[in-house]
């Protein structure tokens, strides 16, 4: 089997930071230990004071196959993700047409056996007549059950009581929500029309407001209390929102929640200089949202950092509001997005890697990843925070070739990436370009 010793690395895991050597054979970690001495055979990676890091689990992206290939891909969009120090996602179920049976989801799987450069899952979605479909989940192999609780198009959108009551009751799997209420988006549009004839990117998070997004998760929540389920609210964007969730470790928890990469970086003032670009639902909310939920990170009221990558053509963002499409691509910059924090003092890094990877194991129960120990899977990052990284669109490697963080210079660079062993991504490009990625499987 082939093997790595990447030495003199400063290990980022379970609270620490620690100066160690660590060696790779097959597709697992073998020892941890100081002064591993090399073998003839083994391939050496001088890590020099770099940071190693367990690879990032995404639990929310967007990779648009099938049927929006001209969006993304999951070749393009894993590839995109390695780049960026992601080594496990999960995937929604919006395509076309929309996982929202067995049959779907399994179609989903052998796409991405052939073509993903990171491990991957795939959430069925719900609707208002599938819960046959729900109950058929494996909770060893699928990683959950997506509801749309408004705010959405076609199948997806679930907002009959009943239809909700019977999801919440009966799903074998982890429920993961995307909370907006329709009908207080509906009464915001009203209202804002009264004073105006079009509406303009500044009045997204109008349209989107507090109340929407409170009134939807709460409504979730208190289903969650009722039935006992497992629920995990996806990007909560609200200072308000934030008293619906508990503080404290992830351990035990039956209610948990995210915020996404974007939210923790931008507010409403931008706006005015990137447009439809940072367009997205939920919406991209004030300052002090923003600040409440980094705060959040500290409380532990928020367990998991996800990216909700959500990709769309230049030309498609570049029409007038009301018609652009909502979302952003975000996988290659995320964890460098959260570096970034991290050198202004707002989180540190073994809180970054705590949301970024043991939450999201711990919460899905996955097996064998999101930590640095013996016997795990070797999916890793080499970050340098000596370096830098300049983000242009032209430097992004999404299908849609562009990015909201275009401009903008990270303090730090993503060195190599490992997945099940191998280093799928190195600066130099000198890693290997093939597919080799597995399913994630769930210890539950």
């Amino acid at each position: 089997m082939s093997a790595t010793l990447i030495k003199n690395a400063l290990v980022v895991n379970e609270g620490q930071i620690t100066e160690t050597d660590l060696l790779i054979v097959g597709d697992k970690i073998e020892k941890i230990a100081t002064d591993i001495p090399a073998r003839q055979t083994d391939r050496i990676i001088e890590a020099n004071g770099c940071y190693l890091l367990p690879g990032m689990i995404d639990d929310q992206v967007h990779f648009r196959e099938p049927g929006l290939t001209n969006k993304g891909t999951i070749a393009s969009e894993s590839r995109a993700a390695v780049a960026g120090g992601i080594t496990s996602y999960m995937e929604m179920p919006n395509v076309n047409p929309a996982t929202t049976n067995i049959e779907a989801l399994t179609k989903k799987y052998a796409i991405a056996a052939e073509r993903s450069h990171a491990n991957y899952a795939f959430y069925l979605g719900a609707t208002e007549d599938n819960i046959e479909q729900i109950k058929r989940l494996d909770p060893k192999i699928h990683c959950g059950v997506k509801v749309f609780m408004g705010a959405s198009t076609g199948d997806l959108l679930v907002e009959a009581p009943q239809a909700l009551d019977a999801i919440f009751r009966e799903s074998p799997v982890l429920i993961v929500t995307h909370c907006e209420s329709s009908p207080v988006i509906r009464e915001n549009r009203e209202a804002l029309l009264h004073s105006k004839a079009v509406l303009s990117i500044e009045d997204h998070p109008k349209l989107r407001d507090v109340h929407a997004c409170y009134a939807s998760s709460s409504y979730a929540v208190d289903l969650a209390k009722k039935y006992q389920s497992q629920l995990h609210v996806l990007h909560i964007t609200t200072e308000k929102e934030l008293s619906l969730f508990e503080a404290g470790p992830i351990k035990n928890k039956h209610i948990t929640a995210e915020a996404c990469v974007h939210h923790l970086w931008f507010n409403d003032r931008d706006y005015a200089s990137l447009g439809n670009l940072i367009k997205c639902n939920p919406s991209i909310k004030s300052k002090n949202d923003r600040d409440a939920l980094i705060h959040a990170l500290h409380t532990n009221q928020i367990d998991i950092v996800a990216t909700d990558h959500a990709p769309h053509t230049l030309a498609e963002k570049m029409v007038d509001y009301e018609r652009a499409p909502a979302g952003l691509p975000l996988v290659q910059h995320a964890l460098l997005s959260l570096l970034e924090h991290v050198k202004h003092g707002r989180l540190s890094l073994t809180q970054v890697v705590e949301k970024t990877a043991h939450n999201p194991a711990l919460r899905y129960a996955i097996a064998e990843r999101g930590f640095v120990r013996e016997d795990y899977y070797a999916d890793l990052v080499l970050v340098d925070s000596q370096s830098f990284t300049a983000v242009t669109h032209e430097n992004s490697l999404y299908h849609c070739a562009w990015s909201p963080f275009s401009g903008i210079e990270f303090s730090s660079k993503i060195k190599s990436t490992w997945v099940n062993g191998r280093q799928v991504f190195c600066s130099d490009n000198s890693a290997t370009d093939k597919p080799l990625a597995m399913p994630l499987a769930f210890a539950r």
